[in-house]
Parts: C-alpha cells; structure tokens; sequence
C-alpha cells in the first residue's frame, strides 16, 4: 500500500511539473491560438516533462520573462510553452534562461549562439519536431534564450546576460533534426532565423564558415546594415545594460555601450494634425473597433471605468490613451521605478499583442499611451502616496515587440516613460533589482 501511495505521488509530482510548463488555456487571448492550446494541451504538458528531464549541463528554467536572476527565476512562473504568431505563421515558442556564462574574451558571439544552440535548443527542438511535424496547423518552432557572458569591465569581472532568438521554419527544423548529411542541415539552418541581442548571426555546424573571412575586414569598413524589421532593436545613442559583479563584487553595476544610430530606411512621415477636430474625428472613426476593445479586453487590461480611450496629442503626434488599473502585490514605500517597472513586466506587457490585434492600420495615428494607475494591494497601502506612470510607445517599436524582434527594454527604450507627470529612464532589471 505504501509503495502505490509512493508511486501515486511521484505520477501526480510529475503531472504538476508538466503543467507547470506549459500557458494556461485561459490566459490564450486569441481565439485560434487558445483552440489550439486546448486541442494540443496533453502533447504540449508531455513535451514540458520532457524538457524538464534534459540533462544540461548548467541550470535551465523554462520562464515568461528573461533576463532573470537564478534565485528570482527559481520563485518566478515557469510556463512558457505556448503557441502564437509571428509574421503572419503560427509557432510553437519556448522562452527560457540558460544559466551559462561563456567568456566574451575565448568565446565570439556566434561561438556563443552555437554552445547554447547545441547544448540546449537543439534537444529541445529534437523532442519538439517528432510530435508536430506532421501537424499542417505549426509552421514554425521559435525560441527565446537567455544566456550569460562575462569578461572585464576596468579590470573588474562583470557577468551580464544575451538574449538569443531563433524561428525554425518546419520544413528547416525536420532537416536539422533529421537529416543524416551535414549540408542539408547546413542548408536548413541557413534558411532559419537566428539573432543574438537583436542582431542577426549566422550558425556554422562545423568550423566558423564564412565569418573567418569577415574577422579580416578593415575595422573602419561599414558592417551591412540590418533589415528594417531590426532597426529599432538597435536605435539610440546609447542603453544601459545591467550586469552582475564577479565573486568579489555582487552588487548591480551598470555598464554603458555605445550603439551606433541606424541610418533611416524610410522617408520622413508628413506632420501629424494633432488639432481637437482631427483627434474627434479619428476618435469617431475608431469607436466600433474601440468599445469591442473594451469589452473583450477589460478582464485582462482592468480599464478606468471612467476614463474611456481616447486619443491625445503627444509631442506632435497622435496617441490613443489607455487607462488601466494595476494592482501590484507591493508593501508600501517601495521605489517608484520598482513599481513601473514590475507594472510593465506584470501588467502591460501581457496587453500588448492583444491589443495590436485590433489596429491593423498603423498610419491612422502615431501609437499608444498605457496611463497606468498603481494600486498597492495591502492594507496599509492606502496611506502610500499615489503613483501614476504613462508609457507613451510608438507603433514601430510595438510592432518590433510584436514580432519578437525586440525585447520589453528596447521598447521601452523606444518610447516615454513618465512617473507622475515627470520623464524618466527605466532600466527594467535595475529597478527590479535594487528598486533603483
């Protein structure tokens, strides 16, 4: 009796570990991908038991958002394994934290992307293709990775993370998986998506292929410019990146990097009228497609009852106005930026491909404005002074979050933040960290 109670426990630890891999049905917005998170949910929680199994040879956690420290990660939410959209296919995605830290010294970028290539997407994706690769509703396998680098920083050992993205159309990943001949796999991977912190590489299986020839380049000969889709993945004079300390200094440092600015790929659009009777108007043109985004969306977004959408006027452009309520498990006195900060990871984030699905049209105004306001939810939080945070983001930046091809601090790095009327910069993992 003992023994069946035993193994009992250890089928129902299991089934508990599976699903903690794998979206809810219910948090699947979209009416499709929700019927097919339903009608897969068994393989998918199978394929979850199975990833959690991998041996690897550092800790990986399947995770909802990257760039994450070990011990967050360990107490974060571990379901990742979904289904979604990307550039008009539906996709299997994984997002993950690989907690690798490769030298940047001994290692190039594209070494890197290939050590957490072989050592973790690829037995994934060897576990994914035989269960869908028959299936005519996947086109493609996505992943999000992250890993870590270390070199030195002024002599001081610093550990900061790279975020790797791959899309495996399916023909490309039964190939990789399954061919036998080294050239086809080749040729597969050649024809997949693969970029590293927002910039595209190249993976070689054998050897480093072409890019030998390119380490020869002069230094001052300009690189090939990135495709559109990419440009604000990399835009701006400069970003904050956040990195751990070595051994002997644990606390946040920031390092400054210097990105140089993408020259533009299009025209200059022509000045927005951003007049009261051009906003009415646009206000008049979209109040079908608005009120079926206030009652569909309400339960997720928690939109001021008060405060309808609208669109406002905003540095010379026009944005539609978001109201929302968010309720964060914060004790008061918490810094500002901490509570923005987890508002976006928490909050706003999940709201943005949903609400894109209702704009197709990005030329009728300029983008979104989350108004967001902050509720502590605990019993002394109503002696906390009021929080209000605005996250004005232009459509060009939302579609590159879209698509993947951004990350939430590129985004934001693209956009305004304002706390309490008052522009600020939000680093996402600072603030989160210190609270700074």
């Amino acid at each position: 009796m003992r023994r069946i109670s035993s193994l009992v426990l250890i089928g129902f630890l299991v089934c508990a570990a599976a699903s903690a891999q794998v979206v809810s049905v219910s948090e699947m917005k979209d009416p499709q991908l929700r019927a097919l998170q339903r009608k897969y949910l068994e393989d998918l929680q199978a394929l979850g038991a199975d990833i959690v199994s991998l041996p690897t040879e550092y800790p990986l956690y399947l995770s909802r958002r990257l760039d994450i420290d070990e011990a967050q990660q360990k107490a974060s939410d571990q379901r990742s394994i979904r289904f979604d959209h990307y550039q008009g296919k539906t996709i299997l995605e994984i997002t993950g934290n690989y907690y690798a830290a490769y030298s940047v010294d001994k290692m190039t970028p594209e070494q890197r992307s290939k050590e957490t290539f072989d050592k973790i997407i690829l037995p994934i994706l060897k576990l994914e293709v035989p269960r869908f690769e028959k299936n005519p509703n996947i086109q493609a396998y996505a992943f999000e990775i992250s890993h870590h680098v270390v070199g030195k920083v002024m002599g001081v050992s610093m550990e900061r993370p790279e975020n790797l993205m791959l899309v495996f159309p399916q023909e490309a990943a039964s190939r990789i998986t399954n061919a036998a001949d080294e050239n086809a796999r080749q040729a597969a991977l050649l024809k997949s998506e693969i970029y590293l912190n927002g910039k595209p590489v190249t993976l070689w299986l054998s050897g480093e292929g072409p890019q030998l020839a390119a380490k020869q380049q002069p230094s001052d000969q300009e690189p090939e410019a990135p495709s559109a889709t990419l440009e604000l993945a990399k835009r701006g004079d400069e970003r904050t990146d956040t990195v751990r300390g070595g051994e002997e200094k644990n606390e946040v440092v920031p390092i400054r990097s210097t990105v140089k600015s993408l020259k533009p790929l299009e025209p200059p659009r022509p000045v927005r009228d951003t007049s009261p009777q051009a906003l009415a108007s646009l206000q008049a043109a979209n109040k079908q497609t608005l009120d079926s985004m206030l009652k569909e969306l309400d339960p997720q977004a928690h939109f001021v009852s008060y405060a309808a959408p609208s669109f406002i006027a905003f540095r010379k452009e026009a944005y539609l106005e978001l109201s929302i309520n968010s309720n964060l498990a914060e004790a008061p006195g918490g810094s500002r930026y901490r509570l923005a900060a987890l508002t976006f990871d928490d909050h706003i984030s999940h709201l943005i491909r949903p609400l894109l699905g209702y704009f197709k049209d990005d030329s009728q105004f300029d983008g979104i404005n989350f108004s967001a306001n902050i509720h502590l939810s605990t019993k002394t939080a109503a002696n906390a002074s009021p929080i209000a945070v605005e996250f004005f983001f232009p459509f060009k930046a939302l579609r590159c979050y879209q698509s993947y091809d951004c990350t939430g601090q590129q985004l934001i790095d693209s956009g305004t933040v304002l706390i309490n009327g008052e522009r600020v910069g939000l680093d996402l993992q600072v603030a989160e960290a210190t609270g700074r």
